[in-house]
């Protein structure tokens, strides 16, 4: 797992944002990083290889996918998790509470 996705998962396993999150979780023929079926919450967190615009354009198909299933997708990257995880957890618990 890259360290990104290691940080912001020892901050929400074991429901320590009261709900459960999965990870590397299948969501048809898609891998999420993280998955919270509670809140229909995808939780992806974006490397570098993320903003070529290759990237971007499978980023774009794949969150269409997604969000037709009534699932909504947050994205960070991995700079914003590894130098602001605290505001990147205030926004995950923000949603929760819409």
């Amino acid at each position: 797992m890259p360290k990104p996705e290691e940080v912001l998962w020892q901050k929400i396993r074991r429901k320590q944002l009261g709900v459960k999150f999965r990870r590397q979780h299948g969501i048809g023929r898609y891998i999420v990083d993280f998955y919270c079926a509670e809140l229909s919450l995808v939780i992806e967190i974006d490397g570098d290889s993320h903003f070529s615009t290759e990237g971007k354009e499978k980023d774009t198909k794949r969150d269409a996918f997604i969000e037709a299933l009534g699932i909504k997708v947050l994205r960070f990257t991995n700079e914003e998790v590894m130098k602001q995880t605290e505001s990147v957890l205030e926004r995950i618990i923000q949603f929760s509470s819409e």
